[in-house]
């Protein structure tokens, strides 16, 4: 019998827990009917920026104070509204065609940090057909005079003020740090948060060492990141109550296999689908059909959160247990303790 890919997320019902996530993927139509003729079960879009939606509004602004001392006779002395049609604009209609054109769930993606007048595009999102909202807090905490109860209470606020704009469902996308990742995910859920995205892959800083300057850099993520994401959904599958969403490392179907055993409502990729192609996602399919079947599972639901710290044998594991034993039984292939050094920086 064939497995039963299905998956919920978000009280969405997905055909394939496999969802593109935000990404230049996205950015047009054609593209995304790829992904989802290659299997997707949903699509998320590329993130609409708090920046895009205050300077459309400055640019406005500015355009009808335009000649504000001066005496206009003509009826068309003030600007239209569409010669003024920046960011904010153009996404709406994106996310508005996409919904037309696709027969699987778009979710809308609102990126920002700070609570002002700019949450209302989640309800024009929502207006626009998204079936669900994903917020993307993407802040550095990078001022040392900023407490930990400052920075929480900086997304919690958020989330708040999203939810109080919207009634499809919200999910929120957060980074690791924070001291207590456990703690952070349930007041976000209880700010209104439907489901939890693990994680935000933060872009990070280079040094050109020719030019003394900063160089933000961007790079795809390999399989090796997975881990992260895979050890918190562990934990907190079944003691926090919201959907989750593995994202960062998902390349292979062992990858997509891996993030459904600790719990994962929905898979997600960016990376390995800008490096191979949209018709990867399928690749990827297929293999986790293959795995379910060759291991006796009826499908995905049965699958999910089957190795989460609350079904292991040795829960522990996904804590601190194994730490002493591995970092003193690791064996370098290189035998440094003889080898004279050459060359490089030296003691």
């Amino acid at each position: 019998m064939t497995p039963d890919l299905r998956s919920s997320y978000l009280g969405l019902d997905l055909r394939t827990p496999l969802v593109p996530s935000a990404s230049p993927l996205g950015q047009r139509r054609d593209t995304l009917v790829r992904l989802q003729d290659a299997g997707a079960g949903a699509v998320v879009l590329p993130s609409l920026f708090e920046e895009q939606i205050q300077h459309e509004e400055i640019q406005l602004s500015g355009a009808f104070d335009t000649g504000a001392d001066s005496f206009a006779e003509a009826l068309t002395y003030l600007p239209e509204f569409e010669h003024y049609d920046t960011g904010a604009s153009v996404y709406l209609r994106h996310l508005e065609d996409s919904v037309s054109e696709l027969e699987i769930p778009v979710i809308s993606s609102l990126n920002g940090i700070t609570v002002g007048d700019w949450v209302g595009h989640a309800r024009r999102m929502q207006e626009a057909g998204a079936a669900a909202i994903e917020l993307n807090v993407y802040f550095i905490a990078a001022d040392p005079d900023e407490t930990s109860e400052s920075v929480e209470s900086r997304y919690v606020e958020l989330v708040e003020a999203v939810r109080a704009e919207i009634g499809v469902p919200l999910a929120v996308k957060i980074g690791p740090f924070f001291s207590s990742v456990g703690h952070m995910a349930h007041r976000l859920v209880a700010a209104g948060a439907d489901g939890l995205v693990l994680f935000n892959r933060f872009m990070q800083p280079d040094i050109d060492l020719e030019t003394l300057t900063v160089d933000p850099s961007l790079s795809l993520s390999t399989s090796a990141e997975l881990s992260l994401p895979l050890r918190w959904i562990a934990i907190l599958r079944g003691r926090v109550h919201a959907s989750f969403a593995c994202t960062t490392g998902v390349h292979t179907a062992a990858d997509a296999v891996k993030a459904l055993l600790v719990g994962a409502d929905a898979v997600m990729m960016a990376s390995a689908l800008l490096h191979a192609g949209p018709e990867h996602l399928g690749t990827v399919l297929r293999g986790l059909e293959s795995w379910l079947d060759e291991h006796d599972f009826e499908g995905v639901e049965q699958l999910k959160g089957s190795m989460s710290m609350s079904n292991v044998p040795n829960p522990v594991a996904y804590a601190r247990s194994n730490y002493a034993r591995l970092v003193t039984s690791y064996v370098s292939p290189y035998d440094w303790r003889h080898a004279e050094p050459e060359g490089g920086l030296r003691a």
